[in-house]
């Protein structure tokens, strides 16, 4: 195969075969094509897990055949849990891989968009691929990225495939309040975030949204459990956003997610905290609102230090008291690490999260984010008792058109294989 499979006319038809195709069968149109374009043996879509510590492989059988994984109608999901194999390589290095054995060449390429780690196309081949044919099929799995992200917001079957374990109607209300992604490249910053629910759900949740010359990010904790909770942060959420949206500034959107608790409290009075911060890209300088939450920790040459704020009220406590603003300057190479008191508190307090934040530098924010979600687990879990939410953002600078990408991420800031 020469590069010519990834040109405009190849593209165009493989986009007109995804839309002439059903919603479920999307991803199929592309993978098939790809397959017959370079010989291959079998090809394969495997998408990201919703634990961040498995991927799936889906795929459907006829009516009445049986299959391992589990299965609903003609769709089986197969869970092949990370175990820094070569599937666990591809993604932390986010670049094409090469295995050979038993005659064949398998090649593993990261499905990838904007550093969001969507999944693995993998596929075999009877003889070892040229660069050529590295390059188009890294190229499709880009472009099968943006396939998953437009056709999933039509059918299940992607986010059944992901969900390994069965939602709570709280879990399913919190899972709406979360951006579509959790990760987001750009030129002057990496943003990476992560929830780990508790049993029965505490009302964590976090967001982003990125404008011409802003960054825009939150993270939230409504106060109790269970639907009651996922409830609360529904409110403080849309209030957020609805203000943020028809361009209110920090202090407005508080003031508005505040009157929102107020007045609209389900089942009386509750409250939420948060961190409000809104990024200038252009200099660095993060404006933050700190509603009651728990003191983020920046790490700037290699030294993690808590950032002391003013301390405003929760959401939804007083009436008509002001909240106040404060700023801090990023510089390039920094790293801000927002946490809920789920990373903090009970059996979550024996991880030195000061300590572990430094240790993990050199990794993707992407990692970071499980890497620390998998230690509170290990000393607070298996079932934590409340939710624990963090958000991690890099700082570049440099922001304009300098990003420079290879199949949907930053070859220089994957992390570097086991």
């Amino acid at each position: 195969m020469t590069d010519s499979v990834a040109s405009d006319t190849d593209l165009s038809d493989v986009l007109l075969q995804v839309e002439k195709a059903a919603p479920v069968e999307a991803v199929e149109a592309v993978t098939h094509r790809i397959g017959i374009e370079v010989g291959a043996l079998w090809v394969s879509f495997l998408i990201a897990d919703m634990s961040g510590r498995a991927l799936v492989r889906l795929s459907h059988v006829p009516f009445g055949a049986v299959s391992d994984g589990r299965q609903q109608d003609q769709d089986v999901a197969m869970v092949l849990p990370f175990d820094a194999g070569p599937r666990e390589q591809a993604l932390r290095s986010q670049r094409v891989l090469v295995d050979e054995g038993d005659g064949r060449f398998v090649m593993r390429a990261p499905v990838t968009q904007r550093g969001e780690a969507i999944g693995l196309l993998e596929l075999a081949l009877p003889a070892a691929p040229t660069d050529a044919t590295v390059r188009a099929v890294a190229r499709v799995a880009h472009t099968l990225a943006f396939v998953v992200i437009a056709n999933r917001r039509h059918t299940d079957l992607f986010e059944w495939g992901q969900r390994t374990t069965p939602f709570t109607l709280a879990a399913e209300i919190q899972r709406r309040l979360l951006p579509a992604s959790f990760v987001c490249e750009a030129d002057s910053f990496t943003l990476a975030a992560w929830l780990e629910p508790a049993a029965s759900i505490g009302g964590d949740t976090f967001d982003y949204s990125v404008a011409r010359d802003q960054l825009h990010l939150s993270i939230t904790d409504a106060v109790g459990h269970g639907v009651q909770s996922a409830l609360t942060a529904t409110l403080c959420v849309g209030s957020l956003r609805n203000t943020r949206r028809a361009g209110g500034s920090l202090i407005e959107q508080a003031d508005a997610a505040n009157l929102a608790l107020l007045d609209n409290a389900p089942g009386g009075p509750t409250f939420a905290t948060g961190m409000l911060g809104r990024l200038d890209l252009r200099t660095g300088i993060l404006s933050v609102v700190n509603a009651g939450h728990p003191t983020p920790l920046l790490v700037r040459d290699a030294t993690a230090r808590p950032v002391q704020l003013p301390a405003n009220r929760p959401f939804g406590v007083l009436r008509h008291r002001p909240y106040e603003l404060t700023q801090l300057a990023l510089q390039p190479g920094d790293r801000l690490v927002m946490v809920t008191d789920g990373m903090l508190e009970r059996g979550a307090a024996a991880v030195d999260l000061s300590a572990r934040v430094q240790d993990l530098g050199a990794l993707h924010p992407r990692e970071v984010v499980r890497v620390l979600a998998d230690l509170v687990l290990d000393v607070a879990g298996p079932t934590l008792p409340d939710d624990a939410c963090l958000l991690i953002l890099d700082w570049h600078g440099s922001h304009g058109d300098t990003r420079d990408t290879a199949a949907g991420a930053e070859p220089a800031r994957a992390s570097t294989p086991l």
